[in-house]
């Protein structure tokens, strides 16, 4: 059986539906706004929190920075100048034969080293000694006439020309036995000096003469004659020059005390002191510089002629002397500075630089002796800030 609901009744039923969907639609959408409003205003608190923050927070600051110090002080400064000087030897002979003949042999070995007065070659003396007993021959006829025509001249029985003819060949004579002597003594050729002989030029068995001639050594180029060179090392001398604006103070130092002079070897720490006993007489205009030596005994032949070595040499004393260290000294736009540090603060400090030998500077400006002066750490300093400082050990005292 089918029952049918009245039209009235079907139509409360469609309208009670409606109402009920279009109360949960907008309690939907009410509650998507809100919280979308709740979203957004959390962004917006947590922004401003996180912009507050970075305006608001304290910028770090940077420690002060870190340099060393150390002291200036009040002394008798040296004014040292360093160059590089030159071994030379106070002698050297290039031994020659002074007369022609054949050379038989040599009585030193390359590198020996000789004293004066010993022999070191030997040319064939047979020739000469031929001369010399000929001359001798030619001196005892000479002696004899010149006395036989003496006796004649006294008893008037010669005329007085033959008797001076008769001398003069006599003399001459003599004069021919002297130079036969001396010509055979050249044949034994010694050494003039004390000093190392260096490589044998000509060879035993070649012909020399006075005027050249001979066969050298392989590989060698020989003067005329030239035997071998003989260089005196012991004592030795050591050349350098030092620019002509030091010129007035060498003179000054040469004429009140002398001169100092510290030389070492390059490659080697041991140093060797002696005094310059010679200064140049000209300026060499090309370089500008004045040629200075000095005498070293060289007992030991560790100096070699054209060694190159490190020279120190004092040319002055500054009394009173402001010293601070060389690494202290900043060059500035027009001007030389160092900075001092009083109550923490690194203050900059115009200087004028009366000496520096690499090691420690002489100065003259406002710092005093005592001041604290940067030697280390410069680049980090700003005049005027706070540094943090730590003391070096003084140089000098």
């Amino acid at each position: 059986m089918n029952i049918r609901m009245p039209s009235s009744f079907e139509s409360v039923q469609d309208t009670v539906q409606d109402r009920i969907r279009d109360t949960y639609g907008r309690t939907t959408l009410r509650t998507r706004l809100v919280l979308g409003i709740a979203v957004a205003v959390a962004v917006v608190l947590v922004l401003f929190f996180v912009v507050s923050q970075l305006f608001t927070a304290k910028p770090q600051v940077a420690p002060p920075p870190s340099v060393i110090v150390q002291r200036a002080v009040k002394t008798d400064l040296p004014v040292v100048e360093h160059t590089i000087g030159t071994v030379v030897s106070p002698a050297l002979v290039q031994v020659t034969s002074r007369v022609q003949g054949q050379l038989q042999k040599a009585f030193f070995t390359e590198g020996q080293t000789v004293h004066a007065g010993q022999v070191l070659f030997q040319i064939d003396p047979r020739p000469f000694q031929d001369a010399l007993n000929n001359a001798e021959a030619v001196l005892g006829t000479a002696q004899a006439k010149w006395a036989r025509y003496g006796r004649l001249l006294a008893a008037k029985a010669v005329a007085p020309q033959d008797a001076d003819d008769a001398k003069a060949a006599y003399l001459v004579a003599k004069a021919n036995v002297d130079a036969a002597r001396l010509n055979l003594s050249y044949t034994r050729i010694a050494s003039p000096i004390d000093g190392k002989t260096g490589p044998i030029l000509i060879q035993p068995g070649n012909q020399v003469s006075a005027t050249g001639g001979g066969s050298t050594a392989v590989g060698a180029t020989a003067p005329a004659s030239m035997l071998v060179v003989l260089t005196q090392i012991r004592p030795i001398k050591i050349s350098f020059s030092l620019p002509q604006a030091d010129l007035p103070r060498i003179q000054k130092r040469m004429a009140a005390q002398g001169m100092a002079v510290t030389l070492t070897p390059q490659g080697d720490t041991t140093p060797l002191n002696a005094k310059v006993d010679f200064v140049g007489n000209q300026v060499n205009d090309q370089t500008g510089t004045i040629e200075l030596r000095a005498t070293f005994g060289n007992e030991n032949g560790a100096l070699v002629p054209g060694q190159l070595v490190d020279v120190s040499v004092v040319i002055d004393t500054i009394k009173g002397a402001v010293a601070v260290p060389h690494d202290a000294i900043n060059l500035g736009p027009s001007t030389s500075f160092v900075y001092v540090v009083k109550d923490r603060i690194a203050r900059m400090e115009p200087v004028k630089v009366v000496s520096d030998d690499g090691t420690t500077a002489a100065i003259q400006g406002a710092v005093e002796p005592g001041d604290s002066v940067i030697t280390d750490g410069q680049l980090k300093v700003v005049a005027g800030k706070p540094v943090t400082t730590t003391h070096a050990a003084p140089q000098r005292k």
